[in-house]
Order: C-alpha cells, then sequence, then structure tokens
C-alpha cells in the first residue's frame, strides 16, 4: 500500500476526520422511510445524460482514483458520462465553498464529496438532498454497522458512505518482543509496558498521539471517554453529557500520560503529522493514528521502523469489553439538492457504493471500504493489515448528529487541550466545556 495522499488526508482527519453509531453516545437517530417532496426515479440503471462530481483528491498520489472510479462507472453505465470538478483540498475552505453555492441555488455540480461531520449540518440547512425515497431498506443494510445512522437527521439520510477510516494503535512488535511484552489491550497496560519500555532505554517515549488544540482532540477524547463509559452530548442532542465521572477518568489518565512522562509534554502541540514523524524517527512505541499511518512507517528512506509496526485495536480501560472504541472519519457521498439529472445522481451513488466501486477504493485508493462484504473479503483484507482490524472495530461517534457540531467540537477539544496543558483541571474543564456545549446546542447551528 502506498502512502495516501498527504494535503486531503490531514485535513480529513482534522475535520472528520469520524462519525458512527455507538452506545455509549446512543445516537437515537435512525434511518427512515418517510418520503420528501421530490420524487425519486422510478427505475435506475436506465439513466442517460451527464453529471459533475465535484469532489477533493484521496487515495495515493501515485494515481487519480477518482478517474479510475469514473472510467468503470462508465463503462458499466455507457448513457451516463461524468464530469469530474477539482474541489478544494482544505475541509473548511470546500465547505464554505459548497454553502456559498448551494444556498445561492447553483447546480453547476450535482454530486458531491461531503465530511463524515457534514449531515446534520447540511440537513438543517437543506444543502443536500435527503435520500431515504431513493433508496431501499436492502441498500441501507449493505454498509458497516453504524455508518447510516451517522448520515441521519431527524429521520432522514442525508448522504452515502464513500470510504471511512478509523483509528488504530500502532506498536513496536520488536521492541515488545526483545522485552517478552505482549500486546497491549487495556490503557493501564500500555502505560505500564510503555514505562518500562522507557526504563530500559528502548525507546525515548512511550505514546503518541493528536494532543494539540484542534479537531484531532475531540476525537482521541471522545475514545477515551467512549472506553470509560461517558460521552459529549445526550443522545437528542439537546444538552452535554460531558461534565461525568467517567470523562474525568479519561481526562485525568490522558493527562497522567503527560506527568509521568510517557508522552511528551509537547504533544499538546501534536497533530497527525507530528505525532506520526516522532513514531517513524523510531521514538515512540505505541502511536494512535489512522490508516495511512502504517504504509508511512513501512515507507524506505523515510521511516526508521520499517517491518517493525504492528497494527492492532486500541485499547480500552480495565474492566471493560475489548477492544476500545475508535472514532471513524472519512468521506461520503451527497447529492445537490438543485441538480437537473436526480436518475442518474441516483445511479451514480449506488455504483460507487457498490462492490466494483468498494474494491476500488480498498485495493488501489487505500481506504477503508464501507460496504462490510466487500471489508470482509480475504483478498481485499490481504492489501493492507489495517483493513481485517477495522473489520472487528468497535465503532463510536462524535457528536456529529447536531447540527451545532462545530461549535461542540471547539468546546470540547479547547478545554481537554486546556487541561492537559495544565492550565485548568480535568474537573474545571470538563465544567467550562459542558457549560459552552449547552450555549452551542441552544444557538441555531451552521
Amino acid at each position: 500500500m502506498t502512502a495516501l495522499k498527504r494535503n486531503m488526508t490531514n485535513k480529513r482527519r482534522n475535520a472528520a476526520t469520524a462519525v458512527t453509531a455507538a452506545a455509549v453516545l446512543a445516537l437515537g437517530t435512525a434511518c427512515s422511510s418517510s418520503s420528501n417532496s421530490t420524487a425519486a426515479p422510478a427505475v435506475t440503471g436506465s439513466a442517460s445524460g451527464t453529471i459533475t462530481w465535484f469532489a477533493n483528491q484521496f487515495g495515493p498520489t501515485s494515481t487519480d482514483v477518482r478517474k479510475t472510479l469514473i472510467t468503470a462507472f462508465e463503462k458499466a453505465y455507457p448513457n451516463i458520462k461524468v464530469n469530474l470538478e477539482q474541489a478544494p483540498s482544505d475541509s473548511d475552505t470546500y465547505r464554505s465553498t459548497l454553502i456559498t453555492q448551494i444556498s445561492g441555488g447553483s447546480s453547476s455540480f450535482d454530486v458531491y464529496n461531503g465530511d463524515v461531520v457534514w449531515p446534520a449540518q447540511f440537513g438543517k440547512q437543506s444543502l443536500a438532498l435527503p435520500l431515504n425515497s431513493y433508496f431501499g431498506s436492502s441498500y441501507w443494510n449493505t454498509f458497516s454497522n453504524g455508518l447510516v445512522t451517522s448520515l441521519t437527521y431527524k429521520g432522514q439520510t442525508y448522504a452515502v458512505p464513500l470510504f471511512t477510516d478509523n483509528a488504530f494503535l500502532f506498536y513496536r512488535k520488536d521492541l515488545l518482543a526483545k522485552a517478552h511484552l505482549p500486546v497491549p489491550t487495556t490503557w493501564e497496560q500500555l502505560q505500564s509496558e510503555a514505562a518500562t519500555l522507557q526504563k530500559d532505554g528502548d525507546v525515548k517515549y512511550g505514546y503518541a498521539a493528536q494532543f494539540d488544540s484542534y479537531e484531532g482532540l475531540t476525537c482521541d477524547f471522545t475514545e477515551f471517554a467512549a472506553d470509560a463509559g461517558g460521552s459529549t452530548v445526550s443522545s437528542d442532542g439537546s444538552k452535554a453529557t460531558i461534565d461525568s465521572a467517567a470523562d474525568q477518568k479519561a481526562l485525568t489518565y490522558m493527562r497522567g500520560l503527560i506527568t509521568s512522562g510517557v508522552a511528551p509534554s509537547a504533544i499538546t502541540t501534536f497533530q497527525e503529522q507530528q505525532s506520526e514523524s516522532l513514531f517513524t524517527a523510531g521514538q515512540v512505541a505505541f502511536l494512535r493514528n489512522w490508516t495511512y499511518a502504517y504504509a508511512d512507517s513501512n515507507t524506505p528512506g523515510t521511516s526508521k521502523v520499517v517491518g517493525e509496526v504492528g497494527v492492532t485495536n486500541l485499547p480500552t480501560f480495565a474492566g471493560q469489553s475489548s477492544p476500545g472504541y475508535s472514532v471513524t472519519g472519512g468521506w461520503n457521498l451527497y447529492v445537490n439538492p438543485h441538480s437537473k439529472n436526480l436518475a442518474a445522481d441516483v445511479d451514480f451513488l449506488k455504483w460507487m457504493t457498490g462492490a466494483q466501486a468498494q474494491t476500488i477504493i480498498a485495493e488501489q485508493g487505500g481506504e477503508i471500504p464501507t460496504v462490510a462484504s466487500v471489508l470482509q473479503n480475504s483478498a481485499v483484507q490481504a492489501t493492507n493489515p489495517a483493513f481485517p482490524v477495522a473489520a472487528k472495530n468497535k465503532l463510536n461517534a462524535r457528536p456529529s448528529f447536531v447540527a451545532q457540531y462545530s461549535q461542540v467540537s471547539e468546546a470540547i477539544y479547547n478545554n481537554v487541550n486546556a487541561a492537559l496543558s495544565g492550565s485548568s483541571s480535568p474537573a474545571a474543564a470538563l465544567t467550562s466545556a459542558a457549560s459552552q456545549i449547552n450555549t452551542a446546542l441552544s444557538s441555531n447551528g451552521l
């Protein structure tokens, strides 16, 4: 597997980079069969014409997987042509562009890629077409557990999952073997083993992750909180739940990684690239990061740990069922509500989330497929050791089911970072976060 394109990958993890259903956050929404005001095409497969796909690039830098997908689609649907329009690689810029154009009534593009944290925001503002009437339950059931729920806002589903991403624990196989230590399954075990490796002089730091004050920290904290039995927002999206004993346990543990020296003090400024760079330089025993980190850590010439890296599910806290929770990132396909060729749009979405396209996305694009049968396919799993691990992941969600997600996430990562940096106690940080989240939830969102 080749390294994924960095400019899009980092923004994907920073902005989404996660969002599927989990019991710990109890997403109350579910797919609905209720209709919308636009009549669905009576028959798919007979559409014709030209549609425009507004999409940022994903996959490896060596090839444009989007063009491979378009070629295969047009072969399967010779009466439909797809124009590819390059979207901004920066997620925030891309989002602003979409809001401006769609709210202004533009039909210059028909289908567009969208971040996994956008469905509620875009649904509330009518920036995406509700899709319930266009696909039956058998279609929605093909996806991995939780993905469809994350696309649903007030009973309507606003996108289809194009590709997903999970968080993993990457570890130094050679160091664990030398010290006769097992792969950790609990966070307490990880901290203890990391300290042992440091004490023995095998590695400078025990653990690295994304603790900077940005979207990535919302991901990391959500995972720790879920493992402790906590959450950030109530299932109905009406109030903050972050100021709890479980969340405080999670945040106290995170702070303890730093004060114990297992994690470097500079981790409070680390995003994906900084944490990965320390790992590939051979200075860290355990790394929490996304799928692409496996390829990067095994790239000769840029990594000092080639062949020495293992990948597994994230740990959980002692006493909880393994594995730990992982948030989910990735990108979806949305339909412009002003599109003039909905029948062709539906054919395109259906094909892009079918077995052929999802296999291309996995094998050539290096992305985790969203269709459960493709992810479980042994040939697909053989292309990347993270794929079989992903198939076993226990997924949870950031509170992206609320339209005010951006403000909620900011409240989480700013206050959590303050506690990790030592400028606030965990208890005070969570109280402040809860207050800011409640203020955000009482606003109009977006």
